[in-house]
């Protein structure tokens, strides 16, 4: 069997996915076989993997890190939400209705086999299973229905490392707290804690670590700086904070600041989903929610939506439906991106309760009718676009089926429409192909920005510098 590293975290947005993509690279760096596994990820940044089986971001980049195909018992169970109080349970890659309907409590029983068998297969399989936690641990009102946190870690005996985020403060007091909450089994598996985004020189952290260790018997073995690496955002809900620069490891997304020469508007909607695709646009993407925020902009883009009815709603309460229409009329070249290309359609049509229910009427800005089917389409898709002549690539989540009128042009037969200066499409990454994302830009007299470096490049620098900021001969020897 395999040995098993774990990260979690004192809070949400600790670092955790981050510092297991480190953790993926410099491990496999050394030859080891490595995966990486979450049981549970909530978020509605998805991809598929090549079965067609759809699984969380991070997991997927993971996955690139420890140089392995990505595979759906590396995050068994993904929670996308759709509303507040809802999500859609997929389960080993596909969304399971039956557990969707179920309370979140009642499910956990249903979903805690598959997380066992998935974790015990990896750890047949590789040498080493980093594991991601998600939220804290000290979340003592959840400890009986837990299947992400402790129980993994018991089920592993795996090593655990607690992260903080220090930039927020505060740290020393949360890794104490946590630790207070946690059982005496379970804080025999923690092994040490990592203060994680750190500005300054860690000197002048003393004598807090060693005050810490004598506090819980645990050390502090690894201070880890704020790095500006970005790596895909595991969770498609949280859009970028503030100027640039500010946290900018735990986001893919661009900043918010516009380019001098002009911007690309991005419907800042409630339940967006798969925002990574649009880094490739870096300091001319701006996200907006009002009609004054799109004024100006050189092109406007709809994003992919989890509850792509409701956001269309938002888009009419907060007068961007309004003004995205007005600027497609004024020849501002508009894309829609799944959820976004279904908004844009004459009709969204639910008979199957996948969204609630019933039908609303879209922007009318593309000659489409959507209806949302009860299977989902998942899959790597590839096609020619006979507008450009480019062969492009990306993948495909939407349970939507479009069907297209006379007064559109079908650029690639059920992926990609345009009428005039508006276009839409199911596919994701469009952008991510640098030529296609070269033209978009020209038909919007914008240049390219600088590309980022690849994100193997990425993960190869967050590797290094991570490695060097932990006491890596402490953690190796675990393994």
């Amino acid at each position: 069997m395999g040995k098993a590293v774990m990260v979690q975290g004192c809070t949400s947005n600790a670092g955790k996915s981050y510092l297991c993509a480190a953790l993926c690279r410099a491990l496999s760096d050394e030859g080891l076989r490595v995966a990486p596994f979450k049981a549970q990820n909530m978020s509605n940044n998805a991809g598929v993997t090549p079965a067609g089986l759809e699984m969380g971001r991070a997991q997927l980049v993971q996955a690139q890190a420890a140089r392995v195909v990505p595979d759906v018992r590396m995050n068994p169970v993904l929670l996308k939400p759709e509303a507040d109080t809802r999500s859609q349970v997929v389960l080993l890659g596909r969304a399971n209705p039956e557990l969707t309907a179920l309370g979140w409590r009642e499910r956990k029983a249903h979903l805690w086999p598959h997380v066992q068998t998935a974790l015990h297969s990896l750890l047949a399989e590789y040498d080493v299973v980093v594991i991601e936690g998600a939220g804290s641990p000290a979340e003592v009102n959840l400890r009986s229905s837990d299947i992400v946190n402790m129980r993994v870690a018991r089920e592993a005996q795996a090593s655990v490392l607690l992260a903080c985020d220090i930039d927020r403060g505060g740290a020393f007091a949360h890794l104490l707290g946590t630790w207070h909450c946690l059982t005496p089994e379970e804080r025999a598996l923690l092994r040490g804690f990592i203060l994680n985004r750190f500005r300054g020189d860690p000197r002048l952290l003393a004598p807090a670590p060693e005050w810490l260790e004598q506090q819980t018997g645990v050390p502090t073995v690894g201070v880890v700086p704020m790095l500006d690496i970005p790596l895909p955002e595991e969770d498609g809900v949280s859009l970028p904070e503030g100027p640039s620069g500010a946290r900018s490891e735990r986001r893919a997304g661009p900043p918010r600041s516009a380019h001098d020469g002009g911007f690309v508007a991005i419907a800042r909607l409630p339940r967006v989903s798969n925002l990574d695709e649009f880094a490739p646009l870096g300091p001319l993407a701006r996200w907006v929610a009002s009609p004054a925020e799109l004024e100006g902009a050189r092109a406007v883009i709809l994003p992919g939506s989890k509850s792509t009815a409701a956001d269309l709603a938002w888009l009419r309460a907060t007068g961007l439906a309004g003004a995205v229409t007005r600027a497609a009329q004024a020849g501002v070249p508009v894309l829609g991106v799944c959820g976004g290309l279904q908004m844009l359609g004459q009709t969204l049509t639910d008979r199957h309760g996948i969204e609630g229910g019933g039908e609303v009427p879209g922007l009318g800005l593309l000659d489409l009718q959507t209806e949302f089917a009860v299977d989902k389409t998942t899959r790597l898709t590839t096609f020619t676009d006979v507008e450009t002549g480019l062969h492009l690539r990306g993948y495909e989540i939407h349970h939507g089926q479009t069907a297209a009128g006379s007064g559109v042009q079908e650029l690639a037969p059920g992926l990609l429409w345009r009428s005039g200066n508006v276009r839409g499409t199911y596919l994701h990454g469009l952008l991510e192909n640098p030529a296609y994302l070269e033209r978009f830009l020209g038909w919007a007299g914008l240049s390219a920005p600088e590309g980022l470096d690849s994100l193997d490049a990425r993960l190869d620098a967050i590797a290094a510098r991570v490695k060097a900021s932990l006491d890596w001969n402490l953690v190796r020897g675990w393994l």
